[in-house]
């Protein structure tokens, strides 16, 4: 009798309760499953491509494979392949949507091909297009082509899931990923770009990628007299109590100068440091190949990006050359050392810098209103009507 009123008990808070509270669906693990379904379909398309054909009569194989390929057999071939006996998830999504499946087949695939978008996107509705998360596929920070400015990841980034916060990489911090955390510096940044380098080692806060660019020195280092951060105790007068030594010199006469020996002691971007009984191999500036002290003034030859100007080593623009060296539709953006090439924004027909105000020309579609490139024609197409069959669209949402 107990047992059975905790039965009606249970059952009776169970009706009552929202719908929401008794299943709350995990989005992840369907897209993720819908997914696993879609890529099955595609090896399956694969692999029935040609099958049972070859070697014979031409004319009839062509006969015989035209109706094949669109056939239910070869439908049903795929579909049998998709899930293994024991993934009940995979089992029970194929269960519950095989008259998708039959749909896409012989009335969507020819204008949908996209089977992903279609399927899991569009008609059950269990993922976003990447770039998208949520119920309603809002757009992450940072807009749907590059999500966290493409520093970090966007919570439920392709899913019906998360809340579109950003997790970022190491070396950005902030909700939108375009600052820099401690230890690096903002080598490039504008409104939709930003690019953070890791100080040099023997800085404590940094505003670049050199021991002259510290805020302060670390903890075993000190500023020279032109501000550089240096070893401690580093020195070509021997002063302190730890010594950079000329070749072949000691600083005591119980001391061995490690630094030269040959083979050298250290590895080829590394210079030697003596010190009184042993020695440390430290790494050369980051603009050096090569070195034989700290700074880019101890280089023996330039690294790959920079020149040698007055006995030290300094950046190379790139983005100066000529020709130019990124394609047509992109624009330069020179880093220390380096330099990227950027996509320009979709309005515009060559650009010389990010988004629609720094086109060249206009792409078409597009009008120059007062320097910037703005829609022609600002109506929106309907979605297509077949889909209607199936449930709306994602909504679309402006970047933030």
């Amino acid at each position: 009798m107990i047992r059975s009123n905790s039965i009606f008990l249970l059952s009776s808070i169970i009706l009552f309760l929202p719908l929401g509270s008794v299943y709350t669906k995990d989005f992840n693990a369907l897209c993720s499953t819908c997914r696993q379904l879609v890529d099955k379909f595609d090896k399956g398309l694969e692999k029935t491509a040609k099958q049972n054909f070859g070697g014979g009569n031409t004319e009839w194989e062509e006969r015989k494979l035209s109706k094949y390929e669109l056939s239910e057999i070869r439908l049903t071939e795929i579909l049998e392949g998709l899930c293994d006996s024991s993934s009940f998830e995979c089992n029970h999504m194929l269960e519950e949507n095989e008259e998708h499946f039959e749909t896409w087949w012989f009335k969507r695939k020819t204008k949908h091909p996209d089977l992903f978008k279609w399927f899991c996107i569009e008609t059950i509705k269990v993922c976003c297009p990447k770039g998208l998360f949520g119920l309603d596929c809002n757009t992450c920070i940072g807009g749907a082509d590059k999500p966290c400015h493409g520093n970090g990841k966007c919570d439920g980034d392709g899913t019906r899931s998360g809340n579109g916060k950003c997790s970022c990489d190491k070396g950005y911090e902030g909700e939108f990923c375009l600052d820099c955390s401690d230890g690096y510096f903002s080598a490039l940044r504008n409104d939709t770009f930003s690019l953070c380098k890791e100080c040099h080692e023997s800085c404590d806060g940094c505003t670049g990628g050199t021991n002259q660019d510290c805020k302060e020195c670390r903890n075993g280092w000190e500023k020279d007299p032109e501000g550089a951060c240096i070893a401690a105790g580093f020195s070509l007068e021997a002063t302190f109590t730890e010594c950079f030594c000329p070749i072949n010199l000691r600083t005591s006469p119980s001391d061995i100068n490690e630094c030269t020996k040959d083979p050298a002691t250290c590895k080829d971007n590394q210079y030697c440091l003596n010190t009184d009984g042993s020695f440390s191999c430290k790494e050369c500036d980051i603009r050096c190949s090569g070195c034989k002290g700290p700074g880019a003034s101890y280089c023996l030859t330039c690294a790959d990006g920079f020149k040698d100007e007055e006995s030290t080593c300094t950046d190379i623009n790139e983005c100066t050359e000529d020709p130019a060296l990124c394609k047509d539709n992109q624009y330069c953006l020179n880093t220390d050392g380096s330099f990227y090439c950027k996509e320009c924004d979709t309005r515009c027909s060559g650009c010389k810098g990010p988004g629609a105000s720094n086109c060249l020309t206009c792409a078409d579609g597009y009008k120059d209103e007062e320097g910037t490139c703005t829609e022609e024609n600002k109506e929106v197409p309907a979605f297509d009507s077949e889909d209607s069959q199936t449930g709306d669209s994602p909504e679309k949402h402006e970047d933030l």
